[in-house]
Order: C-alpha cells, then structure tokens, then sequence
C-alpha cells in the first residue's frame, strides 16, 4: 500500500555499545531467556554493521521468532500486541511490527497527522474509510489505523457503518450482537462500544444487528449526535464504510464525518471508479484528504 507523497523515518541506532538498562529489546529478551549474553554480541554487531534495530537484527540471525520480538516490545512500550486477541493475521500494526505493510500503514498514518488530524475544526477528528466496491481493503486499513493511532496514546474509537457487510467484529473477535444500528435506532446506548483486551486507548462500535434500512438509519439525525457526543471522550474516531459504488451509505456517512480517504487496490479498482467516489464525496460536502493505493 502506498500512500501518495509518503516520507517514513526509520532510526538509526547506531554504536551501541551496551544494552545496560532493561527496558531495551535486548535486556527484555535476555531477561526473558530468549537469547543469552553471546547472542547479544552477534546481534550488536550487525545491528551496528547494517544500522538495523536490536529486533530487527536478532530477527535476521534467526535468534528470535516474530512472536518473540512482538512479546519483547509488548513489554517494552506496552503497546497493544498481546497474543489471542483479534485476528492475528489481519491486524498486522499489532502483530507484525516489521511487515512491510505495517510499514506502509505508519507512513499513512505519519500522512493523516500532517493533513487531516489536529485541524482547528473538530470535524477533522472524524474520518470515513471509503472505496468504490468490495475487496479493496477498507476494513483492513480502518482495523489497522486503529490501532496505530492507539498506539500513539490517542482515544480512538473505531466505527463499523457497514451494516450491510460488516467485518470489524471479526478482525477483533468481538460479538456483533448491539452495535451502531442498535445506537441509531435507540435500543442502545452510546457507552456499548467496546474496549478491546489488550488494545490500550482503542474501543470499536459494531454494526450491530443488521437493520432492514441502513441507508435510512445512517441518514438519521442520531448520526451526526451521536459523532458529536463521541468527541467529548475520543481523540480520533474512524469509520468503516460499505462499497461507495454499490450503495449511498458511504458519501451519507462522508458527509457526517467531515472528512474521509478513498482506498484503492492495485490491479483491482477501475481509475474511472475512484473518480467517480471523489467526485461525490466531494460535490456532497466531504474533505477527501487523499487516495490510498492499496497493493496488499
């Protein structure tokens, strides 16, 4: 997935050294018992070598597991990796931290923050993840945004609006029982969303039961109380939208975010189609931030 105009910074560690202090990958997986003192010399010497990360270098000398590593930095910085929770292989921020996707999804996120995120409006805290038809990856991205965004220590709250098709339930193993169609059509109230195990600063708000109307449902007045009401306690709300080309719900729920990004997938998504979602994004009052290339 490429992101237009995408700039990622990687550190550079360079000499270390040591690994005197045990809150570093390095004390962690010797602590641990992962590696032992050796291990850690051929791990520093490439590290210093090709300027790779601890992790990253003891992962190219086949001393440690990917599952080793995401324990190791679990401990570290506490972020939301813990095993058995979600779909271990969709949600690739939470899991994978050095796929080249994960990658890509950081430099999408780093492009969110300069363009869209901390705008003087607060319209501009709420974004829709928008495509023209299915298999192009919108939930996929709208799960992972997530849950970098939590990882930043921002209250995200993720919003599954496709009532029609939803998934985000099942990336986060979650019941879908009460949900957003639930919320909209007052049989539940707005505290239903759920925080995910392990997941720090990030809740998800199901579809929910599937209604009979959705289109008529998410045209409700609810929708805009309902984000308005989210503000108050949320950082960053994304939503996941269904097929903009299929149906109306996408630009409705454009036009109650503010602001959305359209997804694309390479050798899949007709140029003509993403035109045309933009274009009705647009002419019906949404910010599209930018185009997202999916290649995943």
């Amino acid at each position: 997935m490429n992101a237009n105009d995408n700039v990622l910074f990687r550190d550079n560690p360079g000499p270390v050294p040591d690994v005197p202090t045990t809150n570093r990958i390095g004390a962690i997986l010797v602590n641990g018992g992962t590696i032992g003192p050796d291990d850690v010399d051929r791990v520093m010497d490439l590290q210093q070598r090709e300027g790779w990360r601890f992790g990253e270098a003891a992962l190219r000398l086949s001393l440690i597991s990917e599952r080793d590593l995401v324990d190791a930095l679990h401990k570290q910085y506490d972020l939301p990796m813990q095993p058995g929770v979600g779909n271990f292989s969709e949600l690739v921020a939470a899991y994978h931290p050095y796929h080249r996707c994960t990658e890509e999804l950081r430099a999408l996120r780093t492009q969110l923050l300069i363009r869209w995120f901390r705008r003087p409006t607060s319209e501009q805290q709420v974004l829709a993840i928008v495509s023209a038809d299915s298999g192009e990856g919108r939930s996929y991205v709208a799960a992972n945004l997530a849950v970098l965004f939590s990882q930043l220590g921002e209250r995200t709250l993720l919003i599954d609006a496709d009532l029609r098709n939803p998934r985000q339930h099942r990336i986060f193993n979650v019941e879908d029982r009460v949900g957003l169609s639930s919320v909209l059509a007052g049989r539940a109230e707005p505290d239903v969303a759920v925080a995910i195990p392990g997941f720090h600063n990030l809740r998800l708000l199901p579809a929910g039961a599937p209604p009979p109307n959705p289109l008529e449902l998410l045209s409700r007045p609810v929708l805009p109380a309902l984000l308005h009401e989210y503000l108050e306690d949320f950082d960053i709300i994304l939503i996941d939208t269904p097929p903009a080309l299929r149906y109306s719900d996408a630009q409705t729920v454009g036009f109650r975010a503010g602001s959305a990004i359209v997804l694309t997938r390479q050798g899949h998504t007709r140029f003509a189609d993403s035109n045309q979602v933009v274009r009705a994004l647009g002419e019906g009052g949404t910010h599209v931030v930018g185009t997202v290339m999916n290649n995943f």
